[in-house]
């Protein structure tokens, strides 16, 4: 009975690191690895962005009935608040990117210690370690 291999799901387009035992954390590897992430990404965003535009253009039609028409403005209402959340993510990601180069990319902003691959693979934009973000929620939590 042959057994089946599990296939890796992919970041993006791109398959998760395998870290090499000694390797230094956000060595030039690893940097490559999460530019290819951030830049796939952006790319996913961005081509969003385009369809989008052409389909408003596409979906212009000034509807007779009313019922269609706010239908259609409901719909291009709730299109462009998620463009609105892709532009905010692109600036994100453009920040992240900007952290690759500088070799801050990688380390919580707050106490200096590695964030971790798994955790930035699944948040790229990651800029805190896990205890950071737990205590920065239990704060906020506390002040709403």
């Amino acid at each position: 009975m042959a057994t089946k291999r599990k296939s890796a799901v992919l970041i993006h387009g791109i398959k998760p690191y395998k870290r090499r035992k000694n390797e230094v954390y956000m060595g030039p590897a690893q940097l490559k690895h999460f530019e290819a992430i951030l830049t796939a990404w952006r790319s996913e965003l961005s081509s969003d962005t385009s369809k989008t535009v052409v389909h408003m253009q596409d979906e212009t039609a000034n509807h007779p009935d009313p019922t269609d028409r706010a239908s259609q403005e409901t719909d291009m209402a709730l299109e462009l608040r998620g463009r609105d959340r892709d532009r905010k993510l692109i600036k994100k990601i453009d920040e992240s990117i900007a952290h690759l180069s500088s070799g801050d990319f990688g380390y919580c902003e707050n106490c200096g210690e590695e964030i971790g691959l798994k955790r930035l693979e699944a948040r790229p934009t990651a800029v805190l370690c896990i205890d950071c973000k737990t205590l920065d929620e239990i704060r906020e939590k506390q002040l709403s």
